[in-house]
């Protein structure tokens, strides 16, 4: 049921499948020990995380700036925000009060809850019932320097279907909440690219709530910034649910890349397929992987899986990859998850500069084939080969660094 690898050299992958225990009143996590994870709007509820607890322990609480502290202080005009929407889709903003906001699941760590108790206003983008866009809807947040809490809530009515693309660039301090509130038979893909200045750091939750029969596919580039913590959340309002979570990742060196994805699967018939891929160069490079899946007792008929591939390019990266499945009914379709961690495959290079291919156009080509399934997941022809320019890029800035 499980594929789990290890690969010695610059690597921790783990993985664990557990079967029996009930949840608790809050949501208990796959690798929590059974422990139960607070959710709470109130970040006084929260401790102050020391970097000893399970969900903290491989983020350097130091570089968020005071993002976990409660010392991080909002300033006016740190990110410029701007949405392009097509005809029929309301963009506004909301107050704190609307019951839209919030609506996919509380948040479940300190950062999270700060950014709920920072803010007045949560940005809308709202797709009526029975939509077909034909164009995506594109959201630019830009930092221009210092702290941003933010709320955005994207909400798809029943049976309408819709694409969003995230950007973020520029330099800035953002912790975030963002929530997809997907109506019955609906269809919606989220982009989500992460393309910081070096010295940025964003913390932001991602929150899902599937309807009956919608179908979520949520893709999430992360390229830039000094530290970025992502945490994708899944949850299913309704049988027959669907969501594809795929994710690609360049870390340079001194980058720390996180990416925390939790599945919850409490309603019968429902899929989750998740595959994340990244790629490390430089001295101290740092990529952190988690992905928790719990099928709860209730959960009957689920389909699930999950893949982590990591690429060290160079000596002096690490990767922890952290896979765990934690099973309380028999009556699933199917569950495993798999992770493994390399480097270049001596083999690849040499057949291919064997055929006359100089060493760094055949490592180029190697990487490229390494991420081409999830860039084509995107299905926007001008965002993928922006994206592949940007894995060229990076891959030139590390010519004459070795490679591992």
């Amino acid at each position: 049921m499980a594929d789990v690898t290890t690969t010695p050299g610059g690597a921790t992958t783990s993985g664990s499948i557990q079967v029996a225990g009930v949840p608790g009143e809050f949501s208990a996590q796959p690798g929590d020990a059974r422990t139960e994870v607070l959710a709470s709007y109130d970040v006084n509820d929260f401790p102050v995380p020391h970097g000893r607890e399970e969900n903290w322990r491989f983020t350097p609480l130091h570089r968020l700036k005071g993002l976990h502290d409660g010392t991080a202080e909002a300033t006016s005009d740190a990110v410029k925000v701007d949405v392009t929407a097509p005809e029929g889709v309301l963009v506004t903003t909301v107050g704190r009060d609307d019951a839209r906001v919030g609506a996919a699941g509380k948040p479940v760590d300190r950062v999270a809850a700060q950014a709920f108790s920072s803010i007045d206003k949560a940005g809308l983008v709202s797709i009526p019932k029975d939509t077909q866009l034909t164009e995506p809807i594109r959201i630019t947040v830009h930092g221009q320097g210092g702290v941003r809490y933010g709320h955005q809530v994207i909400e798809v009515g029943a049976f309408a279907e819709a694409v969003v693309v995230i950007e973020h660039t520029g330099d800035a301090v953002v912790a975030a909440n963002v929530e997809y509130l997907i109506g019955d038979g609906a269809k919606l893909t989220v982009v989500s690219v992460q393309d910081w200045e070096d010295t940025a750091v964003h913390v932001a939750q991602h929150t899902a709530l599937v309807g009956r029969d919608a179908t979520f596919k949520s893709v999430v580039v992360t390229f830039g910034g000094d530290v970025v913590r992502l945490h994708p959340r899944v949850i299913y309002g309704g049988t027959g649910g669907e969501a594809e979570l795929y994710g690609l990742y360049f870390a340079d060196a001194g980058q720390h890349l996180e990416h925390r994805l939790f599945v919850d699967h409490d309603t019968p018939h429902c899929r989750s397929n998740v595959a994340y891929k990244g790629a490390l160069q430089g001295q101290d490079a740092h990529a952190v992987w988690i992905g928790d899946v719990l099928i709860r007792a209730e959960a009957e008929g689920t389909d699930t899986y999950e893949l982590n591939r990591n690429l060290l390019l160079t000596d002096g990266a690490r990767v922890d990859s952290v896979p765990n499945l934690e099973i309380e009914t028999g009556e699933i379709v199917g569950a495993g998850h798999a992770s493994a961690t390399g480097r270049f495959d001596d083999e690849q290079l040499f057949y291919l500069q064997s055929r006359g291919i100089p060493a760094d156009e055949a490592r180029r080509l190697v990487v490229r084939g390494f991420f081409a399934e999830l860039v084509q997941q995107i299905g926007l022809p001008e965002l993928q080969d922006r994206l592949i320019e940007k894995i060229d890029a990076e891959l030139e800035a590390s010519v004459g660094a070795g490679v591992a």
